[in-house]
């Protein structure tokens, strides 16, 4: 009753709506934000599938701080964060407006810590390669949710429950990493398709899980064996997942897209709830 209430006095200016649904998907190469290619399809086509939200929320694998953050200013700017790759994808501009307001409402909501409000981060790749093929207009805020990286997994889940009540406004909430993310084994010959045993097999548990809505053992992934390690070295791209998995509602049931592994040590496999 106490986050209904404390919802209710900070976002009394937002309209309900149906529930939105909410998302996870795996964003793999930037170059993905100017191909056309099956992964850039298909969020293209989820866009017009899906209720169009006020304003789209970004829990990115690109911004890993001390302590969360959520994006503040009126003007995000586009941020190249990634070397090496075709000066056409750094030309690239994603104009969307922020949402200050939404912002400090989203602040308002957690409890369990202290949001910050920032004016010097932005929209990095992890959120405009995947906006700009839903939303190419760039007429709807986007805001991004950094990652603690002081927080457990158990933490980082139920941070997000505090942000169900977005849902109920509008508010797209969407995971953005890979659950299957080890660059330093890359297989370039493996680039259009194909994926390790290892990654393979996991993945497919991660699936499974996902699937039953048995988040105990996602949430304490370190305990998944070896694969796992191999997998997630670094928590980065795997966490979002978590986010998106916390908005879950018991009555809802997960469908899986873009299932399929790259590079043998990368999974693009994503998920939509409601």
């Amino acid at each position: 009753m106490e986050t209904f209430n404390q919802f209710k006095r900070f976002t009394s200016n937002l309209p309900s709506t149906p529930l939105m649904p909410v998302l996870f998907i795996g964003h793999g190469s930037p170059m993905n934000g100017i191909e056309t290619n099956e992964f850039s399809g298909s969020w293209e086509a989820l866009a017009g599938q899906i209720p169009l939200p006020k304003a789209v929320l970004v829990v990115s694998a690109h911004w890993f701080t001390p302590g969360t953050k959520i994006t503040a200013m009126d003007f995000p700017p586009t941020i190249h964060d990634f070397g090496g790759f075709p000066q056409a994808l750094f030309d690239v501009n994603y104009p969307a407006p922020g949402h200050p307001a939404l912002a400090r409402e989203a602040a308002a909501l957690i409890t369990s810590d202290q949001l910050v409000l920032d004016h010097d981060w932005g929209l990095d790749h992890g959120a405009w390669t995947i906006i700009r093929h839903m939303y190419p207009k760039a007429d709807i805020p986007v805001l991004q949710l950094s990652i603690d990286y002081r927080k457990s997994g158990k933490e980082h889940y139920e941070l997000a429950k505090e942000l169900m009540a977005l849902r109920s406004k509008g508010v797209l909430i969407l995971g953005s990493g890979n659950m299957v993310h080890n660059l330093r084994l890359m297989n370039w010959e493996m680039i259009n398709g194909g994926g390790y045993d290892w990654a393979l097999s996991l993945n497919e548990k991660f699936k499974e899980l996902i699937l039953d809505q048995d988040h105990v053992p996602l949430i304490n992934y370190g305990q998944l064996g070896s694969a796992a390690q191999l997998a997630i070295p670094t928590p980065e791209h795997y966490l979002p997942l978590l986010y998106t998995l916390g908005l879950q509602q018991a009555n809802e049931e997960a469908t899986l897209f873009n299932d399929k592994a790259v590079g043998g040590s990368l999974t693009m496999t994503s998920v939509k709830i409601g």
